[in-house]
C-alpha cells in the first residue's frame, strides 16, 4: 500500500511525490505541464530523448518537415506567443519545429520539471491509496495521483520483417531514429526500404547525394506536390491578425484545419467539374485539397475512383519510363484510406540515372545479407541501407510500457483484441490513466496541434473539477467504453478506410489486431461530445 504522508510503498523508497506524472515532452506533454502549473499542481515529465520536441526530436532524417502548413501546426492556446513566432517556410522543416518546440519550453520555463533521458518502466495503480506508483530508468519510484500519456502517435518505430536483417555489415539508418549529426551518403551506393510519408520524403534528398538510390518498394502511395515555399511578410500578417476566427474555425472543422464553403459530392457534378476541383487540390500542395475536395471520396467507391484515377495519372505524366510509373500507382486501395503524402519531387526522382526502383510484389526480397540483399531475381550490395518502415502507430508506444491497473489487469492485456477507450481519453480499470490524441479520437485524421490542445485542456479541466469537488479518482465505466467503441467502429465502418491494409488498420504490425484504430467522426463533432460529457458531471465517468 501507498501512503502518500510516508516515504516508502511496500518495501521500496519513494524518491518524490507529485499529483501529475506527464509522460512525453512534445507538444502535448509541454502543454500538459503549463496547464498543470497553471492549476497550481506538481509534476514531473519524463522522456527518454534528451531534449524536448517529441517526433520533432527524433525523425531528422534529410528532406523531413510536416505535411499540415507551419501557420497552422504551431499551438493557440497564447495570442502572444502566436505573434511572436515566426515561420519562414509554407510547410516547416524539421530543425524549425525543434526550434519552436525549445522556444516554447524556453517561454514557459518547462525544463525544471522534465526529466530527460529517463523511460517509464512500470506503472502500477494502489487501489487503497488511489494513486500510481512509477517507476523508471533512472531508478525513480514515484507517487502520483494522474498519470498522462503524452507518448505521441507516431513514437515507437518498427524495422521491416525480412531474414537476415541483423547480419548486414555496412551503414544501416531508420528515418525515425536518425543520427542527430547528420549522414554523408555521398558517392555511396544506398538502399531505401520503405516508400511511406518519411520515405517519400527522404528518397529525392538521399538520391541527390548518394551515387546511387535504389528504392525497394512493397506498396506504392498517393502523393501530392507540397508547393513549398518561403512565406511572405503580408500573408504572415494578414493569417495573425485573423487569428482568433481562423482557429475556431479549425476547432469546428472536420480534420482540424478549415475548408472553405460546404462540400459538392462528387458524383453530383460532371467529369470536367470534378477534374477542375481535384486540379485545384493538387495545386494546392495540401493533405486536404484533393481528398476534401468532394464529401464522399472517403465513403463512396465510386467517387473515390474518380479521385484515385487523377492521381494515377499525374504520375504517368510525370514519370518517365512507362514500366515504373505503373509501379509507382497505387491500384489496390482508395486515396486518402492510406497516409496521403505531400513532396517535393519524388515522382521526378525516379527519372534519374541513378536512381532504381525495385517492386518487391513481383520479385520480393528474401534476405537481408553482410553485403546488401537478395530479392528473388537479383542480388544488390550496398554502403547503406535506410529503413523508412514507419511505426507502431497509435498503440505501440501505450501497450510497450508496463502499465497495471486494477487487480494488476496490464493495458497490453486490456487492449489485446484491440484498444478500448472512451473518447480516446481513458480506458476502463485504469482510473485517472488519462491519454492525449489516445486510439478512438481524431488524432492521427486531424492537424494534431488542434487535437492536442483539446485534449490538454480537457484533462486539465477534469482535473481540476475533481480538485474542486472533493473526488480522488475519475474512471471510465465499461458502459461508456463499450458504447464508445462500437460508435467509433460503425463511423469508420461506414467509410473505405478499413479496404487498405494500412497503419490506421494496425495492418502494419504482424499480429496487430486489424481494428479501424482512430475515430473518423470529425474534429469539430467530437470536441462537442467530449464538452457535453464533462458539462454532465464526466457522464461515463465514474467519480469517487
Amino acid at each position: 500500500m501507498t501512503d502518500v504522508r510516508s516515504s516508502r510503498v511496500g518495501s521500496e523508497e519513494l524518491t518524490a511525490t507529485y499529483d501529475v506524472v506527464i509522460v512525453g515532452a512534445g507538444f502535448a506533454g509541454m502543454y500538459m505541464l503549463h496547464k498543470v502549473r497553471q492549476l497550481g499542481l506538481s509534476a514531473r515529465v519524463y522522456d527518454a530523448a534528451k531534449g524536448v520536441g517529441g517526433t520533432w526530436y527524433w525523425n531528422r532524417y534529410p528532406g523531413a518537415r510536416c505535411d499540415v502548413m507551419s501557420l497552422d501546426y504551431s499551438y493557440s492556446f497564447d495570442p502572444e506567443l502566436e505573434q511572436e513566432w515566426e515561420w519562414t517556410e509554407k510547410y516547416a522543416t524539421q530543425p524549425e519545429i525543434l526550434s519552436y518546440a525549445n522556444h516554447v519550453a524556453d517561454r514557459y520555463d518547462l525544463r525544471p520539471d522534465i526529466q530527460f533521458d529517463t523511460r517509464i518502466e512500470r506503472s502500477s495503480f494502489d487501489e487503497e491509496a488511489g494513486r500510481w506508483t512509477v517507476r523508471t530508468s533512472a531508478g525513480d519510484v514515484v507517487s502520483a495521483q494522474h498519470i498522462v500519456m503524452a507518448v505521441g502517435t507516431l513514437s515507437t518505430p518498427k524495422l521491416p520483417e525480412i531474414d537476415g536483417i541483423d547480419s548486414y555489415e555496412g551503414e544501416t539508418y531508420q528515418t525515425q531514429r536518425w543520427p542527430h549529426d547528420g549522414v554523408d551518403l555521398s558517392g555511396k551506393r544506398v538502399a531505401v526500404i520503405g516508400t511511406g510519408s518519411s520515405g517519400i520524403q527522404a528518397i529525392p534528398n538521399i538520391a541527390a547525394q548518394a551515387a546511387t538510390t535504389t528504392v525497394f518498394q512493397r506498396t506504392p502511395n498517393y502523393s501530392m506536390p507540397a508547393g513549398n515555399r518561403p512565406l511572405d511578410a503580408e500573408e504572415v500578417a494578414e493569417r495573425k491578425a485573423g487569428y482568433p476566427a481562423y482557429r475556431q474555425a479549425a476547432r469546428e472543422s472536420f480534420f482540424g484545419v478549415p475548408i472553405a464553403g460546404e462540400p459538392k459530392m462528387a458524383l453530383d457534378v460532371t467529369e470536367e467539374e470534378r477534374n477542375a476541383a481535384y486540379q485545384a487540390g493538387w495545386d494546392a500542395g495540401s493533405l486536404v485539397g484533393l481528398v476534401g475536395a468532394f464529401g464522399d471520396i472517403l465513403f463512396s467507391k465510386e467517387a473515390n475512383d474518380t479521385a484515385a484515377e487523377f492521381v494515377r495519372t499525374k504520375i504517368r505524366s510525370i514519370v518517365d519510363d512507362p514500366q515504373v510509373a505503373e509501379d509507382l500507382c497505387p491500384d489496390d486501395y482508395p486515396v486518402g484510406t492510406k497516409r496521403p503524402c505531400l513532396d517535393t519531387d519524388y515522382f521526378a526522382t525516379f527519372n534519374k540515372d541513378n536512381v532504381r526502383l525495385v517492386n518487391v510484389r513481383r520479385t520480393p526480397i528474401v534476405c537481408i545479407t553482410p553485403t546488401g540483399l537478395d530479392t528473388t531475381e537479383e542480388r544488390f550490395e550496398f554502403d547503406a541501407i535506410v529503413y523508412a518502415t514507419g511505426f507502431d502507430a497509435l498503440t505501440g508506444s501505450l501497450v510497450s510500457v508496463d502499465v497495471e491497473g486494477r487487480g494488476g489487469a496490464t493495458l497490453k492485456e486490456a487492449w489485446a483484441d484491440g484498444p478500448t477507450t472512451y473518447l480516446g481519453l481513458a480506458a476502463a480499470g485504469f482510473p485517472n490513466f488519462h491519454l492525449v490524441t489516445g486510439p478512438q479520437s481524431p488524432s492521427v485524421l486531424s492537424n494534431m496541434m488542434v487535437s492536442i490542445e483539446q485534449h490538454v485542456e480537457w484533462i486539465a479541466d477534469a482535473i481540476e473539477y475533481l480538485r474542486d469537488n472533493g473526488y480522488e479518482t475519475m474512471e471510465a465505466t465499461p458502459e461508456a467504453v463499450n458504447a464508445w467503441v462500437e460508435h467509433s467502429t460503425e463511423l469508420g465502418n461506414q467509410t473505405l478506410y478499413p479496404l487498405a491494409d494500412s497503419w490506421y488498420m494496425g495492418a502494419n504490425v504482424p499480429g496487430k489486431p486489424r481494428v479501424f484504430l482512430p475515430y473518423i467522426g470529425g474534429v469539430g463533432p467530437y470536441r462537442e461530445k467530449c464538452d457535453e460529457v464533462a458539462a454532465a458531471g464526466y457522464e461515463g465517468f465514474k467519480l469517487v
